[in-house]
């Protein structure tokens, strides 16, 4: 009979392990997952800042439009290569990951001007217009066919905090893109920034246990 109660107590004590291994994975799982937002231009805000100073002219457009009934509209007027900026994300951590994917239109094949995006590094979450140095980016532009899917994912390095997405424009003074549907996949420790609002963190393990 103590064999018994023995055996069972140790049967006990492996199902509460296995448990408690059940309950810190789903943990993990939950603290480590990605969320994305969407974004459309379908309101009035344009950019959340530019370098160099008045290099773009930036607005909303109605027509062409890739989904919704709007689109950012960018002219350049800079000789320099003008870096608008469509996304902001803070509270990087090493080894994240960010996959940011915006549709671009041009309509000149074999010529300019050229829109992809790019970005750099914000180590400072109370300022967007911080540069703490190139993120790089595809090495690909549009071609001139209509609207184009341009998608890249940056994984952060050297204790970076911050990226800047930028929207670029490859050609002369006065040429033009459009660009719509952005969407920006991050970890679910970091912030997004978009033009006029800042998405919803996700909850955390805390707030999940609040909500029951």
């Amino acid at each position: 009979m103590m064999k018994l109660i023995f055996k069972f107590k140790q049967g006990r004590e492996i199902l509460k392990i296995i448990f408690m291994l059940f309950v810190v994975f789903s943990f993990s799982k939950i603290t480590s997952a990605d969320y994305t937002v969407n974004y459309g231009w379908e309101s009035t805000d344009t950019i959340l800042g530019m370098r160099p100073a008045d290099c773009v002219i930036a607005q909303i457009a109605t027509d062409p439009v890739h989904g919704g009934s709007q689109s950012l509209y960018l002219e350049r007027v800079s000789d320099d290569t003008p870096q608008a900026y469509i996304a902001w994300i803070v509270g990087l951590q090493d080894g994240d990951e960010i996959t940011v994917s915006v549709w671009f239109y041009d309509d000149t094949p074999g010529s300019a001007p050229r829109g992809r995006t790019w970005a750099h590094w914000n180590d400072s979450p109370g300022d967007v217009n911080v540069y703490s140095g190139s993120a790089s980016g595809p090495g690909f532009f549009t071609t001139g066919i209509g609207w184009e899917e341009i998608e890249w994912t940056w994984t952060v390095v050297d204790s970076h905090t911050g990226l800047v997405i930028e929207a670029r424009i490859y050609s002369n003074p006065g040429d033009a893109v459009w660009i719509d549907d952005m969407t920006v996949t991050v970890p679910d420790h970091a912030t997004i920034y978009t033009p006029g609002t800042v998405a919803l963190e996700n909850s955390t393990w805390g707030d999940i246990k609040a909500a029951f």
